[in-house]
């Protein structure tokens, strides 16, 4: 089985694609493989920036190389937080602190329509590059709910699942998530 090294630290990010992909590839975190690699997320777009975390590793490794970049987007937030997901509350901020400070921001919409957007990229050399996306619709919960799940999962409310990510199974997240339907895309577009 080929190997395909993960470019990321995010345990919860790593988890989710070793499940989804684990019967195509033998998947190896950064960890698995010794790696150190925090790229800088420059881009714009959460495709340009799981191109340069993919093209970072592959350059250290010269193997194939997969990374994805996700976030939440909330329409009366004029898309925030959109690509600083992860570090909304400053760069090394927690997931809590990610949370408080949206719901804080939140305080008073009543609109509260979001989507968790996927971008994930393969970098197979330099020649060879594919983009995948996926998308998943709900709204953001008043309170979190469930533990379930990791970063705003507790706060989104899934339209496909009618309950928080939070609530929802690991299994159960996997098959609607933004992640998930971003890697069946690449998996389509790869023939598997």
């Amino acid at each position: 089985m080929e190997k395909l090294i993960v470019a990321s630290n995010n345990k919860g990010k790593i988890s989710e694609i070793k499940a989804l992909l684990s019967d195509l590839f033998d998947v190896r975190s950064l960890s698995d493989e010794g790696i150190v690699s925090e790229p800088e997320e420059t881009g714009a777009t959460f495709e340009e920036n799981a191109v340069i975390k993919a093209k970072a590793v592959y350059m250290l490794t010269g193997c194939m190389t997969l990374a994805d970049d996700s976030g939440l987007i909330v329409d009366c937030l004029g898309g925030a937080p959109g690509v600083y997901s992860a570090r909304y509350a400053g760069d090394k901020s927690t997931d809590k602190e990610n949370n408080e400070l949206l719901l804080r921001n939140m305080e008073g919409k009543t609109y509260r329509s979001a989507r968790f957007e996927s971008a994930v990229a393969l970098y197979r050399s330099e020649n060879d590059v594919i983009i995948a996306r996926g998308v998943t619709e709900g709204k953001i919960l008043t309170q979190e709910s469930g533990n379930g799940g990791f970063g705003y999962d507790p706060l989104f409310f899934s339209c496909d699942l009618n309950k928080s990510f939070g609530d929802a199974t690991a299994e159960e997240k996997n098959s609607v998530s933004h992640r998930a339907r971003a890697l069946r895309a690449l998996a389509k577009r790869l023939g598997l």
